[in-house]
């Protein structure tokens, strides 16, 4: 198997790195500019999306125990977690409300389709349970997929800088909404910045596509 996947994920990624390290911009973005970078390689060289995967596919393997080794942050802060166990609660419930409310009514407002609006109301649950969502509701799960992974995108960028901008300073607050709002990249993104903050988020990923796969199928029903 050629492993040109591998080489260019590491090296495009640590380079935009160390742009962001000297600059620290949201448009240096190294997650961002590492996607754009890659599938513009990929199309000007004419490799398929397929045949990067493939060549990639250790790094999509560590995916899984990157995912689960967050856990380790939320059990260092369990006590703290539990401290706040209503505030996360209602973090959860009101911001996967609210996240679930703004797609659906903003993509009806510019004249969206049904199956466009099905689409976007999962768009800040991790991918894998997302589609699932869309598939079950009569959304389209490619287009899912692509706003899940923009909104990860976005969080990821501009989400803790949009916070502090606000004056959100409380910790438990900003792990809410990172983890809420965008998933696993925001979640990376913060606990870069503060590991408790960090513990909240990916706790509050994980929560929230649980509350969102039990809620959103009967809220559709109403919504439509």
């Amino acid at each position: 198997m050629n492993p040109y996947g591998i080489a260019l994920t590491l090296v495009v990624f640590y380079a935009f790195s160390e742009v962001h390290q000297r600059k620290r911009a949201f448009y240096t973005n190294p997650v961002l500019l590492s996607i754009t970078t890659i599938a513009v390689l990929l199309w000007a060289g004419g490799y398929s999306y397929e045949s990067y995967m493939e060549s990639a596919a250790i790094l999509k393997f560590l995916l899984g125990p990157a995912v689960v080794s967050l856990a380790v942050p939320v059990y260092k802060g369990r006590e703290t977690i539990k401290a706040y166990a209503r505030e996360i609660t209602a973090g959860i419930v009101i911001g996967g409300m609210v996240a679930i409310l703004s797609a659906f009514y903003t993509a009806e407002l510019f004249g969206g389709t049904e199956e466009v609006l099905l689409s976007m109301a999962p768009k800040s649950v991790t991918t894998a349970i997302a589609i699932g969502i869309s598939e079950k509701i009569g959304g389209i799960p490619a287009l899912t997929a692509v706003l899940v992974i923009l909104t990860g995108i976005l969080g990821n960028a501009v989400g803790v800088e949009l916070l502090n901008a606000a004056g959100v300073r409380d910790r438990i607050a900003k792990g809410l909404a990172m983890g809420v709002t965008s998933h696993g990249l925001g979640t990376a993104r913060i606990i870069l910045d503060d590991e408790l903050a960090g513990a909240v988020s990916g706790l509050a990923m994980a929560l929230n596509g649980v509350f969102t796969s039990l809620l959103l199928p009967y809220l559709i029903e109403v919504l439509k």
